[in-house]
């Protein structure tokens, strides 16, 4: 056996002989109460206030965001570059033909709305005239409420 395989070995063995022993401890004994002064209260006492952490945090998801952009517009500038007439062309016909069956469709329908309707009235009829708007506005904020007098 050479020194690599014998090197491998050992350290086979001692992970192997790791991996058996626990990696941790935790004492269960009750902690021995000494005196009876309760509790003192401990402040919070950052350095930091909350809100500029929290700005911190979101400059660097911004930042992230911002360089996650700026390498997609590089990757897509560098494909535009690679791209060709023919290839447009190809890439587009089938939302070209997407868009002539749409536009075929809507004409379809549009023309079967415009149907002639003859509509003949029987009966009588009244006419309205709406006239004197007043405004009522009250306050920088105003809300109007324009009053109406009808007249027959």
């Amino acid at each position: 056996m050479d020194t690599t395989e014998a090197r491998a070995q050992q350290l086979i063995d001692a992970v192997n002989d790791a991996m058996g022993k626990p990696t941790s401890y935790r004492d269960d004994t009750p902690v021995p109460k000494i005196g009876d002064t309760p509790p003192v209260p401990q402040p919070d006492s950052r350095r930091v206030p909350s809100w500029a952490t929290g700005i911190a945090v979101a400059s660097i998801g911004v930042g992230a965001g911002a360089v996650g952009i700026g390498c997609a517009v590089w990757l897509a500038a560098k494909g535009l570059a690679a791209i060709t007439l023919t290839g447009v062309l190809a890439a587009l016909s089938p939302f070209v033909g997407l868009a002539a069956l749409v536009l075929a469709i809507g004409a379809a329908i549009s023309r079967i709305g415009r149907a002639s309707t003859t509509n003949v009235y029987k009966g009588s009829v009244s006419v309205t005239n709406k006239t004197e708007i007043r405004s009522t506005a009250k306050g920088l904020f105003a809300r109007n409420r324009n009053q109406v007098k009808e007249t027959r």
